[in-house]
């Protein structure tokens, strides 16, 4: 009697083949061991929005800029001292200039009064050297006149003028130092339009002024 026959009644059974699930049958996941944790489905967790205050436009602070305090990040709110006296010195020198054509025109109205009195009146070749000093003082009046008018423009453009107004300014007063050379023997005045011309200069060339003229516009 063999027992590895299929058909013998008194050998083991005959060995199914696993079965397949059936149609549309869900699957099963495998169960878990006994005793093992399920650790719990991950959650990302979501981060904490912060409020911020809204700011204004341009941004100011409460103290301003540590170097000018109560104004812009970056410049001044109101025009520092020393630029506000370079302003009033450019006025002076403006000034100046506008006394200088002054005193031009007035010289020219008795230019003929004194020629006559010198002598030169009737003399060709005398005559011909005193118009040419007559064009200079003429020369002198125009560029007098053209120098008090910048000078005017410069002092009005200091509120709200860029950087250009303080080179200007600048180079304005560094002419005005050569008039003065040229003014020396009139009563002191060429001296005085000297010192204030270099103050000017010292002054619109310091770090606040620089700071004024170059901060920003909104």
């Amino acid at each position: 009697m063999s027992f590895g026959e299929p058909n013998n009644p008194y050998g083991p059974p005959p060995q199914q083949p696993p079965s397949s699930p059936g149609y549309g049958r869900p699957q099963q996941p495998p169960a878990s061991g006994y005793g093992v944790p399920q650790a719990p489905p991950y959650q990302q967790q979501p981060y904490p929005q912060q409020a911020y205050p809204p700011q204004p436009y341009p941004p100011q602070y409460p103290g301003g800029d540590p170097q000018f305090p109560g104004g812009y990040p970056g410049g001044p709110a109101q025009m520092p001292r020393p630029t506000r006296v370079a302003q009033i010195l450019v006025g002076v020198i403006a000034l100046a200039h506008a006394i200088i054509a002054v005193a031009y025109v007035y010289f020219l109205t008795q230019w003929d009064e004194v020629m006559t009195e010198a002598g030169i009146t009737g003399d060709p070749e005398a005559e011909r050297f005193a118009d040419l000093g007559k064009g200079v003082v003429v020369f002198f009046l125009c560029l007098a006149t053209v120098f008090a008018i910048l000078g005017l423009v410069l002092l009005l453009q200091y509120a709200k003028g860029g950087n250009t107004v303080r080179v200007c300014s600048i180079v304005y007063s560094s002419f005005a130092i050569v008039t003065g050379i040229f003014m020396l023997a009139y009563w002191g005045l060429g001296l005085l339009l000297m010192a204030v011309a270099i103050v000017a200069i010292v002054l619109s060339a310091k770090r606040e002024s620089a700071a004024w003229f170059q901060r920003p516009r909104y």
